[in-house]
């Protein structure tokens, strides 16, 4: 598959719509689809949506990317992650009615993807959008049940423009005539252009700050909008920034119908890896049985922040940082919030990814953003040298999903 990749990545989705196209349209016979787009807390959210449904004794189909440890993470089928047999099938179809012509790798995965929740039964699917919106090959749904827009923040610039507003509009680009959309927190410029979109399609927004607000009261999680007050416990996914996921995930499974029992399961079943997840076993934590390790897969400014509040939170104890990085991420960006809160970071390249940055270059981007930075050859190699220093230090393994999927191939 990766052969038939076009020589450049143009968003569009005419190579889509013709492979759905030769798979008999498999988009027309899915179950009520909620879709959702944003550029942070679209897999917390979409995950503590899944949890209240299923709560409901509900099957759900989920859709996500990018996998962590396993390409079958993507595919959750009915609530079981897609089998080894089932999907080879489906890859040789789509590859097979492809017929050879230009794909990308998303797209043809997405559209194996959708002909997997066509034919098994269930009550509804999450469907998370890719890159984008208005141009990602999940985007070929005409009349979803629901649309979500978790908070929108600078990335991917080279595809989805420079601007918060232009990105917005990207995103927004998945909302449809009449169908109502649940918003996020969002900054002035992004919720303008939402807004905008969704009055010119008559799709009722239902927004943060607006229609619905959650917030943490006397260590609870208080949620209200129009039909009430619900006073929850915490999300057990670790982070402030949990609270307004969950208050989308909330107002989601409100817009839908669902009562409290739903809502309860949405905030405390929830687990979705790699985002501030306590790493309990595995080679890294056997080595170093005092130091207490974290990893988390945030890589642009927006979760940089989220990152430095959720340390703010935690009780106070010397933290180390391990970052490695894409060359394609705005890297002082995500730093710059850290500052404050680490002793220092030491860089690392991800194992296997053609586009790493160098070690020696996410150090120099560290002390760009003010943090004292080191090189090490590895993970383990910056563990050994933290432990060295501090054998009961924390340590936050951070900046890539990548590097976050390899750390859980291991020690997961």
């Amino acid at each position: 598959m990766m052969a038939l990749h076009p020589k450049i990545i143009d968003l569009t989705l005419d190579r889509v719509w013709s492979l759905l196209e030769a798979l008999g349209n498999p988009q027309n016979d899915l179950p009520p689809v909620i879709h959702v787009a944003g550029t942070n807390g679209k897999g917390s959210t979409q995950a503590m949506i899944r949890a209240g449904l299923e709560a409901e004794g509900k099957r759900v189909h989920a859709y996500t990317s990018p996998h962590l440890a396993r390409f079958h993470e993507r595919i959750r089928v009915a609530g079981t992650l897609i089998s080894e047999p089932d999907l080879t099938a489906l890859l040789d179809e789509c590859f097979e009615k492809n017929g050879g012509a230009p794909i990308t790798f998303f797209e043809i995965t997405t559209c194996a993807a959708i002909l997997a929740f066509a034919r098994t039964p269930a009550d509804y699917l999450l469907l998370e959008v890719g890159l984008g919106g208005r141009l990602d090959a999940t985007n070929v749904v005409a009349a979803p049940a629901l649309t979500i827009i978790t908070p929108v923040s600078i990335d991917h610039q080279q595809y989805l423009g420079e601007t918060l507003a232009e990105i917005a509009g990207e995103k927004a680009g998945i909302l449809k005539r009449g169908v109502p959309c649940v918003v996020g927190p969002q900054q002035d410029a992004a919720l303008a252009v939402i807004e905008d979109r969704a009055e010119r399609l008559g799709a009722r927004v239902i927004a943060s700050g607006q229609q619905w607000h959650a917030r943490e009261e006397h260590g609870r999680l208080v949620f209200e909008d129009e039909q009430g007050l619900l006073d929850l416990p915490l999300p057990n996914l670790p982070g402030v920034h949990q609270i307004e996921n969950a208050g989308a995930a909330l107002a989601a499974l409100r817009a839908l119908g669902f009562g409290e029992t739903a809502c309860e399961a949405a905030v405390s079943r929830a687990f979705w890896p790699a985002r501030m997840q306590r790493l309990r076993q595995g080679p890294l934590v056997e080595a170093a049985p005092g130091v207490e390790l974290w990893l988390d897969g945030g890589h642009n400014p927006a979760a940089g922040q989220a990152i430095a509040a959720t340390l703010d939170r935690l009780p106070a104890r010397p933290t180390w940082l391990i970052c490695g990085m894409l060359n394609t991420k705005d890297v002082r960006g995500f730093m710059r919030p850290l500052a404050g809160h680490a002793r220092a970071l030491y860089a690392v390249s991800i194992p296997g990814e053609a586009n790493t940055l160098s070690a020696d270059d996410t150090a120099e981007a560290a002390r760009g953003a003010g943090l004292t930075a080191h090189t090490a050859e590895s993970v383990q190699a910056a563990m050994d040298l933290v432990r060295h220093e501090d054998p009961e230090a924390r340590v936050l393994i951070c900046g890539s999903l990548y590097l976050a999927g390899a750390i859980l191939r291991e020690n997961g």
